[in-house]
């Protein structure tokens, strides 16, 4: 199949997982993740409609980001991210989804400062308690927001996972984890938007929309397998 035929199948599938739940399709963003995508495929999604795309690579924002800005593409960065790599990615991303421990927080808000801008990011959760994940623990999470809520130029806007290796069903119950989170955690600190869930890949978006995903990021589905470029 082609990009334009995954687009639309994925599309259509986000929109039967919408109307199972009762909810509105334009509730949920469709984040394509362009890990090694070269610039023409990714080129093809863009004249599907599709604007946001997601990068894992700190060295790819920055060797992608002219045409990316030429697209007029919103940008989220969704890999594990480094300290030092964050003067690459402050500013250029929409969302940081993958801010999970206390330095990384306060090393994205004086950049931020410096930038004189606000940054948004996501908390990463590791939902599944497994030590070769990133994310905060759960047991630090109320812990990180407090912290955040003095962080006058960064902005928690919601919650990120990558759920254990199962199958699309058995991961239900961790997203309906981190939406339960969302709802506890945005009860504490109203000061914060948490209004986000990013949480659904290629093989599980249909039940992660169904267990109130706000945000799906899909690669593979997409674009098919892909080699490091």
């Amino acid at each position: 199949m082609s990009i334009a035929e995954n687009i639309a199948q994925v599309r259509e599938e986000m929109e039967q997982a919408c109307r199972q739940a009762g909810r509105d399709p334009r509730d949920v963003k469709l984040i394509a993740v362009t890990k090694y995508v070269e610039e023409a495929r990714i080129a093809e999604a863009f004249a599907c409609g599709l604007k946001t795309v997601g990068e894992n690579h700190a060295q790819e924002v920055r060797d992608k980001l002219t045409f990316y800005k030429q697209y007029g593409a919103e940008l989220h960065f969704i890999g594990q991210l480094q300290s030092n790599k964050v003067k690459y990615i402050i500013g250029n991303a929409r969302l940081i989804q993958s801010a999970d421990r206390e330095k990384l927080l306060v090393d994205l808000d004086a950049q931020a400062k410096k930038l004189n801008l606000v940054q948004g990011v996501l908390l990463q959760v590791n939902i599944g308690g497994e030590a070769q994940k990133g994310g905060a623990d759960l047991q630090d999470v109320p812990y990180l927001l407090e912290l955040a809520c003095g962080l006058k130029n960064l902005r928690v806007e919601g919650f990120m996972c990558v759920p254990p290796d199962v199958d699309a069903e058995a991961a239900r119950p961790y997203f309906a984890r981190l939406y339960e989170l969302r709802e506890r955690y945005g009860a504490m600190f109203p000061e914060l938007p948490l209004r986000e869930l990013s949480m659904g890949m290629s093989h599980d978006y249909p039940q992660a929309i169904l267990e109130g995903a706000t945000m799906v990021r899909v690669g593979t589905a997409i674009f098919g397998r892909r080699n490091k470029l």
